[in-house]
């Protein structure tokens, strides 16, 4: 399984960015698919993870009502909006995902997520 993430970029604070992560490969093999991030400095954070239904997500606190993740099935896609960023969301955001089925909820550890993009940069200026 592949992951390639996109849409990362510059932005000022207040402003919206859509990433983008595409799946190709063994994409059979996907459940869950998540987002992490990584500020310099800081250790790896979750952000957001949907299950393979669409039916279940989870969100970290600090991008709650902000952040919304979505997934597309069939064209093997998961999707972060990022409204009202702040300047504390500047970060390399990268894609995950899991082959494993967490039923009754979704996984937010990233030793849990076995498959894993590179990183786009969002940059949020004040």
């Amino acid at each position: 399984v592949q992951l390639q993430a996109s849409g990362g970029g510059w932005v000022q604070a207040g402003g919206s960015l859509r990433l983008s992560c595409a799946a190709s490969g063994r994409t059979m093999v996907i459940n869950t698919m998540g987002w992490f991030r990584q500020a310099p400095g800081k250790e790896r954070e979750f952000v957001a993870g949907i299950n393979f239904s669409g039916g279940q997500t989870a969100e970290a606190d600090s991008v709650k009502g902000r952040f919304t993740i979505s997934r597309n099935n069939a064209k093997n896609t998961v999707y972060l909006q990022m409204n009202n960023l702040e300047p504390e969301d500047t970060a390399v955001y990268c894609c995950a995902a899991t082959s494993v089925a967490y039923k009754g909820f979704v996984v937010t550890a990233h030793l849990r997520y076995n498959y894993w993009g590179q990183g786009t940069l969002v940059t949020v200026s004040s």
